[in-house]
């Protein structure tokens, strides 16, 4: 069995405004993706980055990448915790927004508040997790 691995490169704006510019010449329409959905068009990663320290980032970063991967989607199935930051239950990530369940940044927007209210940081949180295998 073969597998193939796809990788999308970004591509430069200079070289997104000549395929713009063509497809006008040849009188195609192209659609923008909305700017203000951020989730949409950035990583989980770099959704974080943002909102936080480089420092807090990387013990953030830590977690994150230890409980989910990265993966907006995970779910553990022995404990039933969810998403990002893998909350417990699932359903308490809805005080950070109605779309907590596909959002990127609502999960981190809760998980780093989680973190500051009872570790009071994302570090904080992470010497809490290199001690008890959990946060």
């Amino acid at each position: 069995m073969s597998v193939t691995i796809l990788r999308r490169i970004a591509a430069p704006k200079k070289a997104l405004a000549g395929v713009a510019l063509a497809a006008a010449t040849a009188g195609m329409v192209m659609a923008a993706a909305p700017a203000s959905n951020a989730a949409a068009t950035s990583s989980p990663k770099t959704i974080a980055q943002q909102k936080m320290s480089a420092a807090q980032f990387a013990c953030f970063d830590k977690i994150v990448s230890h409980e989910s991967g990265w993966n907006p989607h995970a779910t553990n199935a022995s404990s039933g915790a969810y998403r990002l930051v893998q909350a417990l239950p699932a359903n308490k990530m809805a005080s950070a927004g109605g779309d907590w369940k596909s959002n990127p940044e609502t999960q981190i927007k809760w998980g780093l508040n989680y973190m500051n209210e009872r570790y009071g940081s994302p570090c904080g949180a992470w010497t809490h997790w290199q001690s008890a295998g959990s946060y």
